[in-house]
């Protein structure tokens, strides 16, 4: 009697730990790397020539042994982009919200009025991040930071820069020449990732890039 009582216990302790294992195994599993730069030529926009930068978030599949299951797909991801000098101090002492890539660029409502177009501009309306799903598998980019043309300054780029004086060169994210650190971080319903690269910004546009972060590398938070 007393075995078979021991027997139920030990088989209802190891159901609720598989149950436990098999659930945090399906949790999303977010990564954040360098993803590839975008270069793009204008006419009639603020620059002629832009340079953004991006990170990707991945949420990892299952390992193939397990993909009999689902993984989770991570809800409502939204985040933070931080710039810091080298010796890890907060540049601005404040984080940037993270903006999504795909998600549509704010537009400021505009009218006429005796053939002018006068466009309202409302900064306050885009300070918060859209947030986005992302399922096993997929990954959504980022904007980092941005330069123009010939010049020497790049800017954190989010929904703000849209509406920014002067466009696109949000002066609350102007980033002198130099070299950086930039730490992003992406939280979701079930999961948080966190990656520092470096930025690199004392070089001319073509040049203007992300690395990885060298060992020793820290922020101070």
């Amino acid at each position: 009697m007393g075995s078979t009582i021991l027997e139920i216990v030990l088989g209802a302790v190891i159901a609720i730990l598989i149950t436990i294992w098999v659930e945090n195994l399906k949790k999303p599993r977010l990564t954040i790397q360098i993803a590839r730069p975008g270069d793009r030529r204008y006419e009639g926009r603020p620059a002629k020539r832009a340079k953004f930068l991006y990170v990707e978030v991945a949420n990892n599949p299952l390992p193939r042994w397990a993909r009999w299951m689902s993984r989770d797909a991570a809800t409502q991801c939204h985040g933070t982009v931080s710039f810091y000098h080298l010796d890890g101090g907060n540049l601005f002492g404040r984080s940037m919200p993270v903006r999504w890539s795909t998600t549509p660029e704010p537009a400021a409502p505009s009218f006429r009025i005796d053939d002018k177009l006068i466009v309202i501009s409302d900064p306050t309306r885009f300070n918060m991040s859209a947030r986005v799903d992302i399922y096993p598998g997929e990954k959504e980019p980022i904007d980092i930071a941005a330069k123009f043309d010939d010049e020497m300054d790049c800017y954190g780029w989010s929904n703000e820069s849209y509406f920014s004086e002067p466009v696109w060169r949000n002066p609350r994210w102007r980033v002198a020449p130099g070299r950086y650190l930039v730490k992003v971080v992406v939280t979701s319903s079930g999961e948080k990732a966190s990656a520092v690269f470096r930025l690199i910004n004392d070089v001319p546009i073509d040049d203007f890039r992300l690395e990885p972060k060298l060992k020793g590398d820290k922020t101070h938070d």
